[in-house]
């Protein structure tokens, strides 16, 4: 087991992925806004029409709000078994290092927690706008 190139999948892979998740999630609740803003929602015939281009990209968020959750676990699993895997290596137990390292491990969880709350506040607030949206539409075509 090659425990710097684990290292680096921590530092580097799990929370580089879960940095670009938060930018994704930003992007797509960004340009859902503004193509909200500028729907004419009158202008579709059929209210399935409409359905189908409301929610573009909002599964996107969806799933973005739910499994950064779980790669931020990831890394953090994996940090734990890097401390412990060198704890057995170095046959020592340093109290400090060992809660430095766990400590590092977390971040990961953390970072993750950091994308998934944001995520799903924008996944929610786009569905309250995509139930208006098609309320409106139902109003004025009834």
């Amino acid at each position: 087991m090659n425990i710097d190139l684990m290292k680096l999948t921590v530092d580097y892979g799990i929370l580089g992925i879960l940095i670009f998740m938060g930018f994704v999630s930003l992007f797509f609740y960004i340009e859902r806004l503004f193509f909200y803003k500028n729907l004419d929602e009158q202008s579709y015939s059929k209210k399935d029409l409409l359905e189908i281009e409301l929610t573009n990209n909002t599964s996107i968020i969806a799933s973005i709000a739910s499994n950064s959750v779980y790669i931020g676990l990831l890394g953090t699993v994996m940090g734990i078994l890097i401390t412990f895997y060198e704890m057995g290596q170095t046959g020592q137990i340093d109290v400090k290092i060992i809660m430095t390292s766990l400590a590092f491990a977390l971040k990961a969880t953390a970072l993750g927690l950091v994308v998934a709350i944001p995520a799903m506040m924008f996944y929610n607030h786009l569905v309250r706008k995509i139930e208006v949206k098609l309320a409106l539409w139902q109003i004025h075509n009834s």
